[in-house]
């Protein structure tokens, strides 16, 4: 009962969930104090071992075909960003790298630029409708081509600083491959018996 009730609300929280987004991109790329308080937060490295483990529901909403899933676990992906404190310690790497990053995200937008950042709504509207799908395969590789552009992009425009986010990547794709393919399995036998 409940579950049929939040499916019919299903587009309505997605609609929600996308404008909380817009919101908070807004609010990031349009207040100077926000976006500097919250990449002192993404210091903490914390953060970025945390992330990549998102796409973990953000998949299980796709293959559960749940647009408000999908969209909500965006919301909380980009938000995390700044849920753990600023570090007292940063590496001089992590700062390099974290510096390259902001000042690509504050710099000078070309068609170049626009057309190589796409990829990552790409990769994810890929991702999310390979699961919507149930194609475990095309949605595995999905996931490791976005795990490798991100260390090649990482490398291409912060050099050995991109390095910082190799383990981070590493360890959240293979998380990620084998919470999915058990989290598959266990659906497809439960579709499989109904």
């Amino acid at each position: 009962m409940v579950k049929d009730k939040l499916r019919a609300y299903d587009k309505v929280l997605a609609w929600i969930f996308g404008l909380f987004i817009l919101f908070f991109l807004i609010l990031a790329f349009t207040n100077e104090a926000f976006f500097n308080w919250a990449y002192d937060r993404h210091q903490n490295q914390l953060s970025w071992y945390i992330r990549p483990l998102f796409l973990i529901p953000y998949c299980y909403f796709a293959y559960r075909r749940s647009w408000a899933g999908i969209i909500g676990t965006m919301f909380v992906l980009l938000t995390s960003m700044f849920w753990f404190p600023k570090p007292e310690v940063v590496s001089e790497q992590v700062q390099q790298f974290l510096d390259m990053e902001k000042e690509y995200l504050t710099g000078y937008w070309n068609i170049g630029k626009i057309m190589l950042s796409s990829l990552v709504p790409l990769s994810l509207a890929a991702l999310a409708m390979a699961f919507w799908k149930r194609s475990i395969w095309i949605g595995v590789s999905v996931l490791i081509f976005i795990a490798v552009a991100k260390m090649t992009w990482g490398v291409v425009f912060g050099g050995e600083a991109g390095k910082s986010i190799f383990v981070p990547a590493i360890l959240g794709l293979i998380v990620c491959i084998a919470f999915i393919f058990i989290g598959y399995k266990k659906l497809e036998k439960k579709k499989g018996n109904l």
